[in-house]
């Protein structure tokens, strides 16, 4: 089964709609969370991203539209929060609350986390260099995906692959290109992917929308 790997859109429209168009054909797609926040495109991409995926889980920004206040040290980050609890409706509210924190996928050999898959590192960070400590997590699975640090990346330990397609919506590997993979569940192959987009489209919006500047110049460079 070949399998569209999607993760950290982050209400990017543009860029999404630019993966889902670059997207080679595949049986299914997932998401690995984090479907909103800092970009002026909630509403769009949480629709997009539910009737395209057919699992999702809940990432950081998701689990937090309700209380924008968690990430007031953080402006980019509070702004789109706040931005998405003033734009989502109740429901796409309801359906964000509802995304469970971690799935299994390809009949139950893939783990699908956000973050950590310890349930008690909820929210920390799996940088590449960490890869290698995954392995403990994956003795009943042929590999892992997970997302939340923006940073495309594959690695293969003790036979068992572990993936981060990287960002949709706001890469921070100093690729300005929007992230995505593709993984083929028989061979546990994967491909990494990236797509140009129209970041000036982000960048107006995100003017228009009286989001910070930087939420949207930062694309330009991929940070």
């Amino acid at each position: 089964m070949r399998v569209g790997l999607i993760s950290d859109v982050h209400a990017n429209l543009p860029a999404l709609e630019a993966v889902l168009d670059d997207m080679p054909s595949v049986d299914d797609i997932i998401c690995a969370g984090d479907v909103v926040g800092y970009n002026p495109w909630p509403r769009e991409c949480l629709e997009r991203v539910r009737s395209v995926c057919s699992r999702v889980i809940q990432g950081n920004h998701d689990r937090n539209v309700e209380t924008p206040h968690r990430y007031v040290h953080n402006e980019m980050a509070h702004a789109g929060l706040e931005l998405a609890q003033q734009e989502l409706t109740d429901a796409q509210r309801e359906w964000l609350a509802e995304l469970p924190p971690r799935t299994e996928f390809a009949d139950e050999t893939y783990r699908l986390v956000h973050s950590h898959p310890d349930p008690n590192k909820l929210g920390a960070y799996v940088r590449p260099a960490q890869f290698p400590e995954m392995r403990p997590y994956l003795d009943d699975h042929a590999g892992i995906v997970l997302g939340h640090t923006h940073i495309q990346h594959e690695a293969t330990i003790d036979d068992r692959l572990i993936v981060n397609p990287g960002s949709v919506g706001q890469p921070r590997d100093r690729d300005k290109r929007a992230a995505y993979a593709v993984l083929d569940t028989d061979t546990d192959d994967v491909e990494p992917r990236r797509v140009e987009y129209d970041i000036n489209r982000v960048i107006t919006r995100v003017e228009e929308s009286e989001l910070p500047t930087k939420t949207g110049t930062r694309l330009l460079n991929g940070s």
